[in-house]
């Protein structure tokens, strides 16, 4: 059992509340998932620069990691340290470089996600605790999706909690279960796609990042997940124009969604909107089973 929110704004003016409205919808799930939260905010970004977010300890020394790193790669590589996690600003012709860096400079580093407009940031622990460590409250943006999760089948671990990008500005979230996922991920491994933890919602992600590398939209992508994935889930996906939601053909877990004039918004239980600006007026409705909704800033 985990907790799912999202919100998707269509006015500009709410841009700045963005991260104050995700954490008032996170923390409302934190008895659905108590073990372990995290959130991905859209914010803004340029295409000639990739933001990679990295999960270090807390011991980690920023301003010596930055001057080597800077020094090894020939260019000024601006870092924001929230907590445990580092946001490298990084010239898009420079990324590989970076990424081919890190495994000397900083192997305690785990890459959490890469794109020009998503930041990731993940933790055990309570909702609450986890927004308030990365100061989600005050993080503006377009758009964010987060999660609280209840550890089934897999460890409390940081690299277990979602949500999972094996993407450039791609994540997904999930509640549920995949009953085939060892046997996407051997075939997505043949296909080239790597894994870090054993937990199926990074099967889910990295199935979405293969099929959109062979050239699916997102809504093709997940249209043929409904006949890859096997089990019963709700999965909401983050890119850096939209969100998308899709539920399981048979609609096995709760999810609920509210739109208005000024945004769209997901919850895994109604009372995760209740917290949002003008609810009551919103249209609310249950998504389908196996229709893919997608909102995206560029439509």
């Amino acid at each position: 059992m985990c907790g799912i929110v999202g919100i998707f704004l269509k006015d500009p003016a709410l841009e700045p509340e963005l991260g104050k409205l995700l954490a008032a919808m996170l923390v409302t799930m934190t008895d659905r998932g108590p073990d372990s939260a995290g959130f991905a905010v859209y914010g803004s970004g340029t295409p000639d620069i990739v933001k990679l977010t990295l999960r270090v300890p807390q011991s980690f020394n920023l301003k010596d990691f930055q001057k080597a790193l800077s020094k090894a790669v020939g260019v000024n590589i601006e870092a924001t340290q929230r907590a445990t996690h580092v946001v490298l600003a990084v010239p898009a012709d420079k990324v590989q470089a970076v990424q081919a860096q890190l495994a000397t400079l900083a192997p305690e580093a785990q890459l959490s996600s890469a794109g020009s407009f998503i930041e990731l940031y993940k933790e055990v622990g309570l909702p609450a605790d986890v927004s308030q460590r990365f100061d989600l409250a005050h993080m503006s943006g377009t758009h964010a999706i987060g999660h609280t999760r209840m550890a089934t089948e897999s460890a409390v671990t940081t690299a277990g909690a979602h949500p999972f990008s094996t993407g450039r500005d791609q994540c997904l979230v999930h509640n549920g279960s995949l009953s085939n996922h060892n046997q996407v991920r051997r075939r997505l491994i043949r296909e080239g796609i790597t894994f870090d933890t054993d937990n199926d919602t990074e099967v889910a992600a990295g199935y979405l990042t293969w099929r959109l590398g062979q050239g699916d939209d997102l809504g093709n992508a997940l249209e043929a997940s409904l006949k890859e994935l096997d089990g019963f889930y709700t999965f909401v996906v983050g890119t850096e124009s939209g969100f998308g939601v899709l539920r399981d053909p048979i609609g096995c877990k709760h999810a609920v969604m509210a739109e208005t004039d000024q945004y769209v918004a997901f919850g895994t239980e109604f009372r995760a909107l209740t917290v949002l600006p003008g609810i009551e007026n919103a249209r609310i409705f249950e998504p389908n089973p196996a229709t893919v909704y997608f909102w995206d800033r560029a439509a």
